[in-house]
């Protein structure tokens, strides 16, 4: 997905060497100097110079039609925002949200804004190509995006507040339909709103429209000179926008005929950064979004919660009275002295001694190798008028008065000028000392004489001089220079600091680029989660470094993972009863599971720090549940384990073969360990014994255990999990235990830590709890998922019962080396797996509603959606040989997946209807992929596990 930027002049040339990405999904130019072309003007320009950039032998019309791309408009002066006018105001550094993991110390407003733009497009039906959004702008969505129609023009909106709206264009739909836009205002008053508000509903346009192919070409239309390739200024919103609807405000046949859809953004959130108020009071809301001061990992109290410090070193100490205060990429020493409503970026290293008076912000530019630029302003300047005129703040008094107090005439101005932005009155110098008695004389002791001396001499440069001709790479080398000594300090004081809920994939390779030590291994006293990323952290930089103690550092990680999961079971030691007669055998069954949504949240440390939701299914296969146990008494003192579908047996004698349960692939794994759980084994016995023979004979008499797995291996239909549930469901019932279905359960948890396999909780609940179920946990070590069973009408309704196809498809996949792989990301706090397992846990609510509301329709569509989802997560879900298969049956599906960690077994498909169903059985049948390829009978489960006795 191609993203296109409108960037300040000064910015293009290093973009991509600055932000470390490629050309060709990255590109970038500025609207032509000295032209005014508007957004809609600005969007023809940027297109067509990406097409001439590269695709110039094709017509537009074919190249806009290829791909879909995201068009950024973020080339403005940055007059109300100058602190970052420079490096542009889509590059502003956003400091980590306090309650948010995943996030990167570099992150910035383009980065944040991102993610949200390339799910809409994900989204977008074939034909709706571009996306236009502004550069200014941060707006979130946690909730998963509503489908999007296939109309010329997409629009998303927020409800707000109408003295919200009056600031902003607002879409106007009819009452009687909200999602068809009636016409387009551009700042309304309150009493147009009011006087609407009877018949109609408004909507703040938040910046992000969607053009389908056609669109685009009429907006370009309207952008140039009739006849010509010359491009007029032309608006989106004012000019483009108001001709938009069923009754427009302006009379255009063209754009008239265009359809439109008016979205509310689920969840939206808007937070402008236009202005350098808006930077700090921004930023704030945004960290105060959350207050639940268990989601906040940190134990820091900032004396202001207005008070934003990034990319610096601060050696002072700051008090409550520093309110709305913004450090970034500065050096701010002993001897200075802050106070509120301030702002203060790019400032060297140094020695200064300043007094800055409360809303005086500073601004330090590199320009050239060696020089610095001090630009001094006020909080609210916003570098417009004429500049012998300027009664607005300058420095908060008017720039007359300024001049007054310094002594300084309008011929030492060398001119006047009738725009504050291009007047020369910003002084230039190589020294850093010079440079801080320019930064006391401009702010804050107008009577310094050395100062006055040095700003006459200094070569004197306007705010567009500076942003043409700052040095941006100085500028980055000084921010990353910061950053290092923050790195460190960050992790020294990692109580008090956000660094382990930062994305630590990303911190592992700062700390390998900036050559910084690796992190020490925590002491046990740390917080059980925070020493698991710290282990995972070291295991990824050593990895990076090539050092092969990385291995023992990621063993060290899932073993912690393990401790903290099996931390309650010493505290729940089993005393097992024989509560059979001698000739009764306990009879174990279960179903199988078909995980339809949030799978991959169960899964710790997700679900540990998280919690997670699933939606999922007990099935039965071919009219049985596949998963048999078979538990009876054995003469002899010792235990017997058979495997009737692996042809395998084993006797075990002593305590060291019985806890020889950690190899994986051993037939024997499973019943190894529950009956380690169940009470046979020291470690989890309530009795000592001092040898397994003596623990039988105490016990009543040796144990005879068969296992049938009436299933394929790697079928993804939780066989593993479940099989060990219903083991632990006739161990239960054999010896006494009394334990309920969310005991075995968690037993199971339990039971794959001891085996080292990992996985999460839903398979076994998948199981052991019958039917259609919505399961839920909350954040903790020990998971305790609430099940809420939902109707089986979609399921079991003559209208859908036979469109429920199950295939198996004759390819497998182990799924342990894919936890592996996932679960580290998860540890690492991977900023884009843990936003992708967010929307997979919020997808369950929807796929939950969708059965609760037995709307069949919808729910084989987000089945399509967890399906996808699952690939994004995982690439090698989808195998060449899967894919292959889904080829050839997708057109009559609503929806399809891999049940499980994906890659091979099982295809669950939601067929349209019975004779969609029909037609897929007719070709995967004639089709077969390989000789093992075949349709397994699928029922839903009514009972779940059951035990029995003969």
């Amino acid at each position: 997905m191609q993203k296109l930027l409108s960037l300040p002049p000064n910015l293009i040339q290093c973009f991509h060497e600055l932000e470390e990405v490629n050309h060709a999904d990255w590109f970038c130019t500025s609207d032509p100097i000295g032209s005014k072309l508007g957004s809609g003007g600005g969007t023809t320009w940027l297109l067509q110079a990406c097409h001439q950039e590269f695709a110039p032998q094709d017509t537009f019309s074919n190249w806009i039609g290829r791909e879909k791309r995201i068009l950024l408009h973020a080339g403005g002066q940055s007059r109300r925002l100058p602190s970052y006018g420079p490096s542009g105001k889509i590059l502003t550094p956003i400091p980590i949200f306090s309650w948010e993991r995943g996030q990167k110390l570099g992150q910035n407003l383009l980065s944040l804004q991102l993610p949200l733009y390339e799910r809409i497009m994900k989204q977008a039906p074939a034909g709706l190509n571009t996306l236009i959004a502004s550069g200014d702008v941060y707006i979130r969505s946690e909730k998963p995006l509503q489908d999007i129609p296939n109309v010329d023009v997409v629009c998303y909106g927020l409800w707000v507040n109408p003295s919200l709206a009056t600031h902003h264009g607002v879409f106007v739909s009819d009452r009687k339909s909200p999602e068809v836009l009636d016409f387009m205002l551009q700042k309304p008053s309150l009493e147009e709103l009011e006087s609407l508000s009877k018949t109609h509903l408004f909507l703040m346009d938040i910046g992000i429209w969607i053009l389908s192919d056609r669109a685009v070409e009429v907006l370009m239309k309207h952008s140039l000179k009739e006849g010509t390739n010359d491009i007029n200024y032309y608006d989106l919103y004012s000019d483009y926008g108001l001709a938009l609807g069923e009754h427009p405000k302006t009379e255009d046949e063209e754009i008239n005929q265009l359809s439109v859809a008016i979205l509310p953004l689920p969840g939206g959130e808007f937070y402008h950064y236009g202005t350098s108020r808006e930077l700090i009071s921004s930023t704030l809301s945004i960290q105060d979004k959350v207050r639940d001061q268990r989601k906040i990992m940190h134990r820091k109290v900032k004396p202001n919660p207005a008070i934003f410090i990034q990319n610096s070193i601060t050696q002072i100490s700051l008090s409550p009275d520093n309110a709305n205060l913004w450090i970034e990429n500065s050096h701010i020493g002993k001897g200075w002295k802050l106070g509120s409503r301030q702002i203060i970026t790019g400032v060297p290293e140094n020695y200064w001694n300043v007094c800055l008076p409360d809303g005086i912000c500073v601004d330090i530019i590199p320009v050239g190798e060696h020089d610095f630029v001090a630009r001094p302003y006020g909080l609210d300047d916003v570098f417009k008028g004429a500049l012998e005129k300027v009664t607005t703040t300058y420095l908060n008094i008017p720039f007359p008065q300024w001049m007054e107090e310094r002594g300084i005439t309008w011929d030492d101005i060398k001119g006047r000028t009738d725009d504050l932005q291009a007047a020369s009155i910003f002084p230039k110098t190589a020294s850093i000392e010079e440079l801080g008695i320019l930064v006391r004389w401009m702010t804050s002791e107008p009577q310094m004489e050395k100062g006055k001396e040095l700003w006459l001499k200094a070569e004197k440069v306007s705010a567009d001089e500076i942003s043409a001709g700052a040095n941006l790479k100085r500028l980055y080398t000084q921010r990353s220079s910061f950053r290092k000594e923050n790195w460190k300090g960050l992790a020294a004081n990692y109580e008090k600091s956000v660094f382990y809920q930062l994305d630590l994939q990303d911190a592992a390779h700062e700390f390998v680029r900036l050559d910084l030590d690796t992190p020490d291994t925590l002491k046990e006293d740390a917080a059980p989660m925070v020493r698991i990323h710290n282990r995972m952290l070291r295991a990824r930089i050593m990895k990076l470094r090539g050092e092969d103690a990385y291995q023992k550092e990621e063993q060290a990680a899932f073993q912690l993972l393990r401790d903290g999961l099996l931390g309650v079971m010493p505290e729940r030691k089993n005393h097992p009863i024989l509560s059979v007669y001698s000739d009764q055998i306990v009879w174990g069954r279960s179903p199988v599971r078909i995980d339809v949504a949030g799978g991959w949240t169960d899964t710790p440390p997700y679900s540990l720090y998280s919690g997670g939701s699933v939606v999922n299914l007990a099935i039965e296969l071919n009219g049985q549940p596949p998963l048999q146990v078979y538990v009876k008494p054995c003469k002899e003192y010792h235990i017997v384990l058979r495997s009737i579908d692996m042809g395998a047996m084993e006797i075990i004698r002593n305590y060291e073969e019985l806890q020889d349960y950690k190899k994986v692939g051993s037939p024997f794994s499973i019943p190894k360990a529950a009956l380690s759980l169940a009470g046979f084994a020291p470690v989890f016995s309530a009795e000592a014994y001092t040898s397994l023979e003596e623990h039988l004979k105490a016990f009543g008499s040796g144990i005879e255990i068969t296992l049938l797995a009436a299933i394929p291996a790697g079928s993804g239909l939780g066989t593993s999990s479940i099989l060990a549930s219903t083991v632990l469901g006739a161990i239960n019932d054999f010896c006494g235990l009394a334990w309920d279905k969310n005991d075995i359960c968690s037993y199971t948890l339990v039971l794959e830590q001891l085996l080292t396999t990992g996985g999460g909780w839903q398979d076994q609940y998948g199981g052991v709890f019958s039917g259609v179920k919505l399961l839920q946990s909350e954040a903790g070590f020990e998971q305790k998922p609430l099940v809420r069973w939902l109707p089986d009408q979609l399921f079991v309704h003559p209208d859908y019962r036979d469109c429920h196809l199950l295939y198996y498809t004759g390819i497998t996949r182990t799924a342990k080396g894919i936890l592996a792989e996932i679960v580290s990301s998860m540890f690492l706090n991977s900023g884009p797996h843990l936003s992708l397992l967010a929307e997979m846990k919020a997808h369950a609510m929807d796929m939950s509603e969708a059965i609760l509301r037995s709307n069949f329709d919808s729910f084989g569509r987000l089945v399509g959606k967890t399906w996808i989802q699952n690939q994004a997560l995982d690439c090698g879900t989808n195998p060449p040989a899967v894919a292959a298969i889904i080829e050839k049956i997708k057109d009559y599906t609503l929806g399809y997946k891999l049940p499980g960690a994906g890659g091979g077994g099982y295809l669950y498909m939601v067929a349209k209807d019975p004779q969609a169903a029909g037609q897929i059985r007719r070709i995967l049948t004639e089709q077969a992929p390989n000789p093992r390829a075949r349709f397994v009978e699928m029922t839903l489960s009514d009972k779940g596990l059951q035990v029995s006795r003969s």
